[in-house]
């Protein structure tokens, strides 16, 4: 077995399945993989995991309708049916078999058959959720939060249900922001950094009562990140606009509990970037493309975050830059 196989195929066994006890882990500390990098590089694209295949749609620095789909058992990529449209800075999600890919551009909306490899135009969403939104699913629902264009405020709020092909408008954030990330816990919606600026709120939609809740701010405001769930953790991803750094780029990892109300900063990371977004499988992050200097500065550096429980650690070969996972960091005082 070649090197990058048996690489490809230690991730697959590492996100089979979680520990059970990662809920009460505090946000572990994950190892960096360097895979193969993409055929066509890009930034402020979006990316999401379907039946086990990470895809990345759109972009800037390339093709804007490039749908490129990375395949981890085989550490390889493969060229899916163009995007309809040129985009950037859109938001990604799988539901129910599909892909699903929006904002951006347009508020226009388009659903990803894999196994017809084409695409099908549903109903547009009621804002633009340019700039990079926060999107999941909750309960068979797509959530978009935030966003620019189309004269949004940016605090805005909507969901899609792909059974009645509508969207519905519902209570608008506290924060208005774009650039920003955000993940499902427990089922609701977080949502972290952004801009105008570099934002540091972070806020928690509840579906069941239409509100959202302020938690802990992040120690590290930033925008232009990217944002991940695992084991009940928010972890996020670099960003863009450090004063401190020569690039302009943040190279932070830092995670929240929700249990516990707090954030952990964590080791930074492999390759720093922004314009990011991040595909979860099982316990791996995928962060594919990006942005290494502020503004452009497309890359097609493909890394994963493996946060690795008892007996899943990923085995050698593997790409490490940061020790084997280690106690994690005490929490971030809060104000």
């Amino acid at each position: 077995m070649t090197r990058s196989r048996s690489l490809a195929a230690n991730l697959v066994f590492a996100a089979m399945a979680l520990d059970a006890g990662a809920a009460l882990a505090q946000c572990p500390v994950g190892t960096w993989a360097t895979l193969s990098p993409m055929n066509e590089p890009r930034q402020e694209l979006a990316a999401a995991q379907l039946e086990g295949k990470v895809y990345a749609v759109g972009g800037l620095g390339g093709r804007g309708n490039a749908n490129e789909i990375y395949d981890p058992a085989a550490d390889a990529w493969l060229l899916g049916a163009d995007f309809p449209t040129v985009t950037d800075h859109p938001w990604a999600v799988a539901l129910g078999g599909r892909l699903y890919v929006g904002g951006g551009s347009s508020n226009r909306v388009f659903a990803y058959d894999p196994s017809a490899d084409t695409w099908t135009e549903v109903a547009s969403s009621a804002f633009a959720h340019g700039g990079t939104p926060a999107a999941a699913v909750i309960d068979g629902r797509i959530y978009v939060a935030g966003g620019a264009g189309g004269g949004m405020v940016g605090n805005e709020l909507e969901s899609y249900d792909p059974a009645t092909d509508r969207w519905t408008t519902l209570a608008p954030m506290h924060c208005a922001r774009n650039h920003t990330a955000g993940g499902l816990i427990g089922g609701r919606l977080y949502v972290a950094g952004g801009r105008p600026g570099n934002q540091s709120c972070v806020e928690a939609f509840d579906p069941e009562s239409n509100t959202w809740t302020p938690r802990a701010p992040m120690p590290t405001g930033r925008s232009g990140i990217a944002g991940a769930v695992v084991g009940d953790c928010l972890y996020v991803f670099g960003g863009e606009g450090n004063a401190a750094d020569p690039n302009g780029i943040f190279h932070e990892v830092e995670a929240y509990d929700p249990v516990h109300d707090e954030w952990h900063r964590l080791p930074p990371m492999q390759t720093a970037r922004h314009g990011i977004y991040a595909a979860v499988l099982g316990n791996v992050i995928y962060l594919p493309g990006g942005s290494t200097l502020q503004g452009l500065g497309t890359t097609g550096v493909n890394e994963a975050y493996v946060i690795g429980g008892a007996g899943q650690a990923p085995r050698q070969p593997i790409v490490l830059t940061s020790p084997r996972p280690r106690p994690t960091p005490g929490p971030v005082p809060r104000d």
